[in-house]
């Protein structure tokens, strides 16, 4: 039997266009003789659905589209679609209304709901603030192939393989139990940097493990922060992969179940990138270009300020829109070095997109006026600093409301993380591209970048990144070295260590302390910061649920509460 896998990219609440994009792969599985045709976890409305789902209408719209979809499928094929189903208990029972749920389309009909029985309640998601969890295996029979279904985190409860078990119950465990001879999983699992080449290991481990065969299909596209990469996969019963779908992009691949042998046939292998730095690159064009997509723009407007962060973004956005559809604006003060416009309008004419200037120094005399009396007898600090970039975030603001523009922020995560952003100024825009990714990667992606040809003029490279807002001012007059900063920020935030273990590390116990605080005082800026699209495993966007008002002790002088071990 031949099985088709539908990588697709739906928009959330879109339930017409995406059931034109199930029909149209639907019609592409059936030219390909397929039987069975696999579609993402709720492909019906899109993940993550979020507070949608609180509205009856919507869940309502759901089950009205799902019906005639059963109906316009063609009659040969059957089809897992995702989609939610009222829990008609729950008012009698308690629990919650809907369930996270798989319907199987057939000959016109829905002939089996499925539920989703793990409900992750961690990082991004909050399932169980929407659903009810299933409480039996999901299984049906196709064609005498016994077929067991999981959604997503079903997967994710191999307590060989993690060590642990994070839930009462393993479905694939279930499964093997009775006997199934292939299991499938409908995803919507988001991207981080090397989860693809993750869930390919956890799933091999799986399948040699209770020697199963095992489909996986992954949404693909970007819903707000939430970036998905696709990369669906097969594998055979003794863990090889036979069949993998493109990265970052929509598919539509086809792997045979050979019922003799009750095993999955080797079909097509879609390359996976190279590095670590093209794949973050891939997923930061998807991010861009489905964001503006989604949110019905078609043009950009940025900064460009002659430094690294602000030339990635507009690689990006060239990339992902197109040159003809990015602007970017050079808003010089005073302060900027020559270099900073040349640079920036190097950049703009490697990447072909169109270029202004917008001097701001009169502006700034303007505010200096304005403020001449109430500042008197105070000394020049950061809040003239600030006006410099709150001055460029409102011209850029005004641009962006005259002509329709998305404005991209330009911040990257290692200032996100200490506050090295100023509120209304650079962190004013829409979408924040490179708000999760630390300044030490931003390098590495721009040497990437210019791997084959300068992208990135070379002193943009090489020169002492700056906000230059006084004269003479670099990066490190107010941080420590970025390699150092980004390390201390990883261990602290990534990996959840203490003080006293960073400074155990290596690391100054005096700078150590400083960031943290930096961190921790940062978050009222974070919390009003557009949404920036996600690529680690801890981003500051939905995941991040950290308090503004805190006094935690342990934040303040970490390493002075906590004795350290002295190193051997």
């Amino acid at each position: 039997m031949k099985i088709a896998i539908a990588q697709l990219n739906p928009t959330i609440g879109d339930i017409p266009g995406n059931v034109q994009k199930i029909l149209a792969a639907a019609q592409d599985a059936v030219q390909s003789g397929a039987r069975l045709l696999l579609t993402p976890e709720l492909s019906l409305c899109g993940y993550p659905p979020r507070d949608l789902l609180l509205n009856p209408s919507f869940v309502s719209a759901m089950s009205t589209a799902l019906q005639q979809l059963a109906r316009d499928l063609p009659p040969e094929l059957a089809v897992l679609v995702g989609t939610v189903e009222p829990n008609t208990k729950s008012h009698i029972t308690g629990g919650k209304s809907l369930f996270n749920s798989i319907a199987l389309l057939e000959s016109g009909k829905v002939k089996q709901i499925f539920y989703k029985r793990l409900l992750p309640t961690y990082d991004v998601f909050d399932e169980d603030r929407y659903f009810e969890p299933g409480l039996q295996p999901n299984h049906f029979t196709l064609d005498d192939i016994h077929i067991g279904v999981t959604i997503c985190e079903d997967l994710w409860n191999d307590e060989e393989f993690w060590g642990k078990r994070s839930y009462a119950v393993n479905p694939i465990a279930d499964l093997a139990i009775l006997g199934v001879d292939l299991i499938v999983n409908l995803s919507a699992s988001p991207y981080s940097v090397g989860k693809p080449q993750f869930r390919e290991s956890m799933l091999k481990h799986s399948a040699v493990r209770f020697q199963q065969p095992m489909i996986y299909v992954n949404q693909v596209g970007s819903n707000d922060d939430l970036i998905f990469d696709g990369y669906s996969f097969a594998l055979n019963g003794q863990g090889e992969i036979m069949c993998r779908a493109r990265g970052f992009a929509t598919d539509l691949v086809t792997v045979e179940f050979n019922k003799r042998q009750r095993d999955l046939e080797l079909s097509s292998l879609k390359p996976e990138c190279e590095s670590e730095e093209e794949e973050v690159w891939q997923a930061l064009v998807l991010g861009v270009q489905d964001y503006a997509l989604k949110c019905r723009f078609s043009k950009v407007v940025l900064g460009l300020s002659g430094g690294v962060d602000s030339a990635l973004v507009a690689a990006i956005a060239t990339a992902a829109l197109g040159k003809e559809n990015v602007l970017g604006v050079l808003m010089p003060s005073p302060y900027s070095s020559e270099h900073s416009v040349s640079d920036a309008l190097a950049l703009g004419k490697n990447l072909g997109i169109e270029t202004t200037i917008l001097p701001i120094g009169e502006l700034m005399q303007g505010f200096d006026h304005s403020l001449a009396d109430l500042f008197a007898g105070t000394e020049f600090g950061i809040a003239e600093e600030n006006i410099q970039s709150r001055i460029r975030g409102n011209l850029l603001m005004a641009i962006a409301n005259k002509f329709g523009y998305l404005l991209l922020s330009t911040g990257n995560k290692s200032e996100m993380a200490v506050g090295y952003c100023t509120l209304y100024g650079d962190m004013n825009g829409g979408l924040a591209v490179i708000a999760d990714v630390p300044k030490t990667r931003v390098y590495k992606i721009c040497q990437w970048l210019n791997r084959n040809d300068e992208v990135i003029p070379q002193n943009i490279l090489t020169k002492a990144p700056s906000a230059e807002l006084k004269p003479g001012q670099v990066d490190q007059d107010s941080l420590p070295a970025y390699e150092v900063l980004d390390d201390i920020l990883q261990r602290f935030i990534h990996d959840h260590e203490s003080a006293a273990q960073i400074v155990e590390a290596g690391h100054d116990p005096i700078i150590v302390d400083r960031v943290i605080q930096m961190v921790a005082r940062a978050e009222f800026k974070r919390r009003q910061a557009p949404p920036g699209l996600k690529i680690t495993d801890r981003a500051f966007g939905t995941g991040w649920r950290m308090p503004i008002a805190s006094s935690w002790v342990a934040i303040k002088n970490a390493y002075q509460a906590i004795p350290v071990s002295t190193p051997s």
